[in-house]
């Protein structure tokens, strides 16, 4: 049986390279059958076997021709045949790597480089097992056979793990443990909370170098685009988001996120990202800008690891953390304040499966809750009786629910309570005053309820130790600031002289705005007023003003005119594969992309230089072209170094260069950004273009990667 396999395995190595050197030769050209897909991925599971298998082998071929194991015929027949083992299952391992690899979302140099080592293993290995039966191989190339047969194995293995857990998956737990706390006051929620928990949890998975579904994750504009099935999440609806869909999926269910062989998210993690959805998934705010007492602030500052100023004690035990976990859904977060606190905050959405049982099942852990939210719910004043079980509650939201009044005298009885949430509602004065005889509280919301200004300055006066915020008036005493105007098109490419209208949510706002890219005032800037005709390229940036409010932040929009639309367009020089819109019709088609790489928008060029061709059936008066690129550094992604325009006024003519424009090389600490790139020139007829970016020729010597070919992307071509 032994020599049926020894030979069998044999006879099989040389049609496995082949089959090997065949799938690399054709890869561009073959399309994987849905069939094979299956084989193609139990890849990561087989791997090991040969890893291990080649590595005793190769220990053991070090010691091959000492005298005690020379003539030792057990010892030459098992190294053998662990070592034919090895190279058998790495060949039939690397064909899998080979298969799964033209699945979509596999690409990158850490694949290449992974591909490579891993074949290089296979090759290196199997020549080694036919060259040690000659009579020339000696000790010396046995350890030199082994030497380099390791050294491809550890390379192989190492991009590997680069590939499955990141780039910094061995040396995380260095550099994380040096990482310099985010002082309290500068923390972004988005960039310092929410990509942290991405990061460690999701970019794995989701990179430039392999975006499973689609989703890339790399930066705050991926995140919002989504993947294949979709956007991640909808603000302000967690309960529809498919991230958090995927999240709360059995362990075992084959669309669960993240696959139960990897590093799940804890409670704290999930509750964070249930949260700042919740909230409104804000990319800029500040953690600073919360409410003391809001959810998403407490754990932001427990995830940061920045102390709060003030650390609350309690007197109570903590709630058991299986029955906090099992309390847990899809429209009830239960989670602890702060490490090594007993104290317990709720959060609870979708009124369309809002059942009063749903408060009912908390009174296990009402002891513990301290922040309760029950926002936009339909909960009334009858189930307010139930709430003499949260003798330790603190805050209380019930804005936007169905109370009328009467059910507030219920919550005199929590003596904690100091913080209530009333806006719109349609409790009346009466009630509130009521309510507020007597009561512990320290701040109240009215904001649009039943409850007048007249009468708002009444309980004011009334209630001097209590903090009374209702609506604000236009007399200037409790300014607010505005929210942003809005405009009527989303798209920021045009043809035609466009009509663009400016709306804001609130009546009276008086709305200014700027064409030449400076910022908007009061005072000098144009006013709006039926429509802003925009027919050319420029930034449009409008801000509104109101008597008595804070004007609102600048919203900025530039549109893009282009004129011209080809007849045909082509690729002369076809990009990378990886990167390649599905139609180049898609350069010309009037939408920018996106910073996902992945969307299909865009197309990426590396080793060589990005050329289109043009035809127009009537000729065209072209002055300028334009290039829409990337920079994203840390990506290796670089705008081109050149942009060259060449043009011939008939199908037969010559092409002249009519244009050319040169990029500034970025700097590695430059943000990501999109690059727009514009050759100017003499009005010229033309009726084929022909469009050159040429790209650096190695990365500069400032960067890690230096020598190497940086990526260019282009998503659109405006032709004016």
């Amino acid at each position: 049986m032994k020599m049926t396999f020894k030979s069998s395995a044999e006879n099989l190595l040389f049609p496995l390279n082949i089959f090997i050197v065949f799938l690399l030769v054709f890869a561009y050209k073959i399309s994987i059958p849905y069939w094979l897909q299956p084989i193609g991925r139990l890849h990561p599971m087989l791997l090991h076997f040969p890893v291990v298998l080649l590595l005793l082998a190769m220990l053991l071929e070090c010691f091959r021709f000492r005298s005690v194991y020379k003539n030792e015929k057990l010892y030459q027949n098992f190294s053998t045949g662990l070592l034919l083992t090895g190279i058998f299952l790495s060949a039939v391992t690397a064909i899998m790597g080979l298969l799964l690899s033209g699945e979509e979302g596999y690409s990158g140099d850490t694949l290449v480089w992974h591909k490579w080592t891993g074949l290089s293993l296979v090759f290196v290995s199997t020549v080694v097992y036919w060259i040690r039966s000659f009579s020339w191989y000696n000790a010396a190339m046995a350890r030199l056979s082994a030497l380099i047969t390791i050294s491809c194995l550890i390379l192989a293995g190492h991009y590997g793990a680069a590939l499955t857990h990141g780039d910094n998956f061995v040396t995380s737990p260095l550099t994380d443990h040096n990482k310099k706390l985010i002082p309290i006051d500068e923390a972004i929620i988005f960039d310092d909370v929410i990509m942290p928990v991405l990061s460690a949890k999701c970019l794995s998975c989701h990179n430039l170098e392999k975006a499973k579904g689609g989703l890339s994750l790399v930066n705050a504009q991926a995140v919002l685009k989504g993947g294949k099935t979709g956007k991640l999440f909808v603000a302000g609806r967690p309960e529809i988001s498919l991230l958090l869909q995927r999240i709360h999926l059995p362990v075992d269910h084959e669309k669960r996120m993240p696959p139960k062989n990897k590093a799940q998210l804890s409670n704290a993690e999930t509750a964070i990202l249930e949260a700042w959805i919740k909230s409104g998934a804000d990319l800029k705010k500040k953690v600073i800008d919360l409410p003391g007492s809001d959810t998403l602030r407490i754990l932001s500052v427990e995830a940061i690891g920045v102390p709060r100023t003030k650390t609350q004690t309690f007197d109570f035990a903590p709630a058991d953390e299986a029955l906090i976990k099992k309390l847990n859904n899809n429209y009830r977060v239960v989670s602890i304040i702060a490490r090594h606190s007993p104290a317990l905050a709720v959060n609870i959405y979708n009124s369309s499966v809002y059942k009063p049982e749903t408060l009912t099942e908390l009174s296990v852990v009402s002891h513990q809750v301290v922040s309760l939210n029950l926002s936009k719910l339909p909960v009334t004043d009858e189930e307010l009786k139930g709430f003499g079980s949260y003798e330790n509650l603190q805050s209380l939201n019930l804005n936007f629910t169905a109370i009328n009044g009467p059910g507030l005298q219920h919550l005199k009885q929590l003596k904690k309570l100091n913080t209530l949430s009333l806006s719109g509602t349609k409790v009346n004065y009466n009630a509130v005053k009521q309510f507020l005889d007597g009561s512990s509280l320290k701040k109240l919301v009215l904001w649009d309820t039943g409850v007048s200004q007249t009468e708002i300055l009444q309980l004011k006066r009334r209630y001097k130790n209590i903090a009374i915020i209702g609506g604000f008036k236009d007399d200037g005493s409790n300014p607010v600031r505005l929210n942003l105007p809005r405009f009527s098109s989303d798209s920021s490419i045009f043809s035609a002289p466009l009509l663009l209208q400016i709306k804001h949510p609130i009546k009276g706002i008086e709305i200014r705005y700027t064409l030449d890219g400076t910022e908007p005032d009061s005072l000098n800037s144009l006013i709006y007023n039926k429509g802003v005709l925009i027919d050319k390229t420029l930034t449009l940036k409008a801000r509104g003003f109101k008597k008595g409010w804070l004007s609102s932040d600048v919203n900025s929009f530039d549109f893009y005119r282009s004129t011209y639309h080809p007849d045909e367009i082509r690729y002369a020089v076809a990009p990378d594969p990886t990167y390649q819109s599905v139609d180049p019709g898609s350069l010309v088609d009037r939408q920018l992309g996106d910073f996902n790489v992945n969307s299909g928008k865009w197309s990426g060029f590396k080793e060589q230089q990005m050329e289109v061709t043009m035809t127009f059936k009537k000729p065209i008066a072209l002055s300028a072209v334009m290039l829409n690129t990337m920079k994203q550094t840390k990506a290796y992604i670089f705008p081109p170094q050149r942009l060259e325009v060449w043009g011939a006024g008939s199908s037969s003519g010559e092409m002249k260069l009519l244009g050319i424009s040169n990029a500034v090389i970025p700097k590695m600490e430059d943000p990501i950004a999109f690059v727009k790139i514009e050759a100017r020139f003499r009005v010229h007829k033309v009726t084929r273009l022909k469009i050159v970016a040429r790209n650096l020729e190695k990365i500069p010597d400032s960067y890690p990667a230096k020598g190497q070919w940086p990526w260019v992307f282009v998503d659109e071509i405006l032709l004016n």
